[in-house]
Formats: C-alpha cells, structure tokens, sequence
C-alpha cells in the first residue's frame, strides 16, 4: 500500500501547478442570510458591487479534512483564536483535460477574525471526484503531508477526509474600495467519512452566506445597507454548521440555524 501511494504521490507531483505559498492576511466578515431574504440580498450587492471579471458565478467543491477524532471541527464550535483547515476544492467552470480536472490543495489558517490562504493545484482524473470515490481522499496521503510542511502546517494527528460541502458562488467586487464579496447558497453536504454513519445522505442549509474580505474589520459604506436584510455579523462555518447538522437530532428546532452570532457593526 505505501509503495503505491508513493508511485502515485510522485505522478500527482509532475501534474501539480506553481504553489501559491505566500499567505495575504484579510479579515473576513461573514453576515448569513435567511431564506425569504436571498433574492432582496443578491439585489442589494449588485446595486453596490460589480461581478468579479473571471468568475463571477461558480459552483464550488469542497472536501474537508480533519483528524480522527474532529479536532478542527471541535475548535470551530469553541470558537478558537488560532485555527486552520484543510481542503481540497473544485469549481463546475473548470473543464476537463485529457481525462484530468484541476484541484487546490488548500490550508485556511485564521487568527481571530484575520486569515490566510495556501493552495497548491493538482490535475487528477475525474474519475477521483465522483461521490464513490471521496472517501479515498483524491490525493493521497504522502502528497497532503508534504504539500501541507510546504506551508509550514505540521499536524500531530493524520489527516482524513470527512465531509463534501457545494455551494453556488456569485463574486463580486465593491465598486469604491475594490474588496470581494462573495454570496453562497444552495449550500449542500454529503459525509464521506464511513466512521461517522451514515446519518443522512445529503445536508442542506436553506440559508445564504455574505462574505466580505479586505484589510480592515470595517464594512465598506455601501455595504452598510445590509443591515435592511436583518441579519448579523457570524462567525459562520459551513463545515462547522454542517457537521453541526448531521451530529443534531433530526427534526430538532435549531439545528439549521447559524451558529456563532455577532452584532453587526
């Protein structure tokens, strides 16, 4: 097994992109939407925010990592000051090429409310990212171990997929300071770690997510009329939220409601 993890460790390495191994700090203020209010806050950001020129609509993939026993995860709940996470993602407007999609090996480190992020592209075949397969990881372990030492990230427990989270992704720009914003919703997950059970087949959060990266914690003034959607500045984790889920009795009253409410500035 080892022996053939590291032929295909050293294939994946000949089909990997330049590394984006230079972490930009931002802060990230995360606002979730309600259901009924979707429609009025992706008119609200157009009004103030042009579509981002390359991907201004996208469905996005993303397959978490953690330890054996959630490690991230349960730093999520408690609302740590330093925590990190690692994914692979894939997007719908990537095409195929010769057999071979593109993935981003990716570390999200966060401190407070500023993070940063690392990734490293990989091409795999398609066939590693259809839903049967996932559970394998799509990368294998030798190549997520030094891709994630690259980024100076040493876990002391293997890492193992857990979940698959998609979502739909309009980008923007804010048209007087030029920070991102992003709108999220159609929010889907799916366990693929067998450990867990299998609980459920597939999670949806009925909610939408903002979220607006720049420099500092203050809002644009144009965003400011988010406040009209009644909605509060988040904490907002979608794997957070949808292990929170699938963890939850089903049925429960709260279990689809975001966690970690803030007062919005």
């Amino acid at each position: 097994m080892e022996e053939t993890e590291i032929k295909i460790s050293n294939l994946l390495k000949k089909l990997a992109g330049p590394a984006d191994i230079t972490p930009e700090q931002r802060f990230e203020r995360k606002f979730a939407v309600l259901p009924m209010n979707i429609g009025l806050a992706l008119s609200l950001i157009r009004q103030v925010c042009r579509p981002d020129k390359e991907y201004p609509v996208d469905r996005v993939h993303s397959l978490y990592f953690d330890t054996p026993d959630l490690d991230q995860y349960e730093r999520s709940n408690s609302g740590d000051y330093r925590k990190e996470k690692v994914r692979i993602r894939w997007y719908d407007s990537d095409t195929e090429e010769q057999g071979n999609i593109p993935v981003y090996l990716e570390l999200k480190s966060r401190q407070g409310f500023a993070s940063s992020k690392q990734r490293l592209k990989f091409m795999v075949p398609a066939l590693f990212l259809k839903q049967a397969n996932l559970s394998r990881g799509i990368l294998d372990k030798t190549t997520i171990m030094h891709t994630m030492a690259g980024f100076g990230h040493f876990p002391e427990k293997p890492l193992q997929p857990i979940i698959l989270i998609s979502y739909r992704r309009y980008r923007f720009n804010e048209m007087q300071t030029g920070e991102r914003v992003s709108f999220d919703y159609d929010i889907r997950a799916s366990v693929v770690n067998p450990e867990l059970g299998r609980q459920e087949s597939e999670i949806r959060l009925p909610n939408g997510v903002i979220e607006v990266k720049g420099p500092s914690l203050a809002l644009p003034l144009t965003l400011r009329n988010l406040k009209i959607l009644d909605i509060d500045w988040s904490r907002f984790s979608k794997y957070g939220n949808c292990l929170d889920i699938y963890f939850s009795e089903p049925g429960s009253v709260s279990r689809l409601w975001p966690q970690g409410k803030l007062v919005l500035p």
